[in-house]
């Protein structure tokens, strides 16, 4: 028996897959918060591909162990925006969309290099690479914009939410890792709360795939969004 969420044989790949999503994921909120004129996440070297700098140990082994995580969380003062509501919710909503993007850019240049026949067959270890590329991102997308705090998704909602209400869910802030650690132990909370959020990677999947066939239709439409 495995404890982790993925075949054990495919370790090497989800940790390249994770470098990668989590890096490009914290350096899309920093660079977005550096050019709205925040430089908080520059000065501490944020803006920047390099995993090491975004890396947070317990959130790469939540996304082996539970098939979800997170990375450091980037700084961001946003008394410095110009537009401080509508500035701080770009900036929250660029990590899940760098995913996202990351998601549907390594589809389009598989169905882009297929359709100059640059490429036919492709081995089976690329294609679960692509699969996992895809799925982790999708993941991460899915997984950020739950409105919790220090999520992204909470860090959106909170530019709706009344004073006394955000102080409420700071004071609980603290109680967040307790609460996945019960999502991942109990199979049936599990199944009401991140299994049908994750479910709606299928969606996603059906929507980029429908772009990328009208994309390629001429090619046949796409060969790889099915994987």
């Amino acid at each position: 028996m495995s404890f982790f969420w993925f075949p054990i044989e495919d370790i090497p790949v989800i940790l390249l897959v994770m470098l990668v999503a989590f890096s490009v994921h914290e350096f899309a909120h920093a660079w977005t918060a550096w050019k709205f004129g925040d430089d908080t996440a520059y000065k501490e070297g944020r803006v920047t591909l390099n995993p090491m700098a975004h890396l947070d140990l317990i959130g790469m082994l939540f996304l082996l162990l539970a098939g979800f995580g997170w990375a450091k969380p980037v700084p961001v003062r946003r008394s410095r925006f110009k537009n401080p509501r509508l500035m701080n919710i770009l900036v929250s909503a660029a990590g899940p969309i760098s995913n996202l993007i990351l998601a549907f850019l390594i589809l389009f240049v598989m169905d882009l290099l297929h359709s100059f026949n640059v490429i036919d067959n492709i081995s089976s270890q690329m294609l679960i690479f692509i699969s996992y590329w895809v799925k982790i991102n999708l993941s991460l997308l899915l997984f950020n914009l739950i409105p919790m705090p220090p999520l992204d998704g909470y860090r959106i909602l909170e530019e709706f939410l009344p004073i006394r209400i955000r102080i409420k869910i700071q004071e609980m802030a603290q109680w967040t890792t307790f609460i996945f650690l019960l999502i991942i132990f109990i199979p049936p909370l599990r199944a009401i709360t991140i299994g049908p959020l994750m479910d709606l990677r299928g969606p996603i999947m059906e929507g980029m795939g429908w772009l990328l066939d009208s994309i390629f239709s001429s090619a046949g439409g796409s060969m790889f969004y099915r994987v």
